[in-house]
């Protein structure tokens, strides 16, 4: 596997895997996280593409930003693709990260191949109530004091607290997790909602100007989206629904095999 870094270009940092000619597939984590929570899929993914894992403004590698509104730090990865002169791009995104790569499409249709969410909640009314350790680690009173506290093992378990089986969270993800603020994942979360508030992410992707084929997967287990609402995507256009059973909100690494294919397929049917 041939590896590079790209750092702090245009507000991000970037990790590249695979050869620099083959399709290129974009990877964009969810709130809070980085591009590491990718890792378990990389050797997979990295055979046919070159994989760019970006870690957005204020998360893992990356330096804070003056905006973190979902459309502002699409133009900060079109811009890194521009750069780089890549595109258009399989664009993929992890929970939040799914705006991210829907906000890309909005804005630089000519970046976009076609689009792959996992875990991505559709509309405000999907979210579930939130697992107990999450919302103490997240919200008032306790939340701002745990934050800048917190050991290896309470990170461990706010992550796996979204799976539903037991997940090894790689070291890299525990440490840049870390570097994210406090304030800056709370704007993080209130800009993500407000972007699907306004609209939701099923309206966005079928008012495309230029429409292009949509993957949805869903764990059908998932704690923090309601599972079924992943067929609120059945009214997209070209858009394919998988439940990957038994598995919760994280499936790049409760099932990074099964994903893995799915985004691999859905590459290979988009050219």
């Amino acid at each position: 596997m041939n590896e590079y870094d790209v750092e702090h270009d245009h507000g991000m940092h970037v990790v590249h895997d695979g050869p620099r000619q083959a399709p290129p597939l974009l990877l964009i984590h969810g709130s809070g996280a980085s591009g590491g929570s990718w890792s378990p899929m990389v050797p997979a993914l990295a055979g046919h593409h070159h994989v760019l894992r970006v870690d957005l403004p204020g998360c893992g590698q990356s330096p804070p930003a003056p905006s973190y509104d979902v459309p502002a730090q699409a133009g900060r990865v079109a811009a890194h693709l521009d750069h780089l002169g890549l595109g258009p791009v399989t664009a993929v995104g992890h929970s939040s990260g799914g705006y991210v790569a829907t906000a890309l499409a909005e804005q630089r249709p000519d970046l976009v191949r076609s689009i792959a969410l996992i875990s991505c909640g559709p509309s405000t009314d999907a979210l579930l109530p939130q697992p107990l350790v999450l919302r103490v680690l997240l919200g008032p009173p306790f939340g701002p004091l745990l934050w800048s506290r917190r050991s290896d093992a309470m990170i461990r378990k706010g992550i796996g607290a979204t799976a539903a089986r037991p997940v090894d969270v790689p070291d890299d993800v525990v440490a840049e997790m870390r570097g994210t603020t406090y304030r800056t994942f709370r704007t993080v979360l209130r800009r993500n909602m407000e972007y699907i508030a306004e609209r939701s992410v099923p309206e966005r992707l079928a008012a495309l100007d230029v429409p292009v084929p949509v993957l949805a997967v869903f764990g059908a287990a998932d704690p923090r989206w309601e599972p079924s609402s992943v067929h609120q995507y059945d009214a997209v256009p070209n858009a394919r629904v998988e439940q990957l059973p038994g598995v919760g909100h994280l499936p790049m690494l409760e099932a990074p095999e099964a994903t893995s294919k799915l985004l691999i397929d859905l590459a290979a049917t988009d050219r």
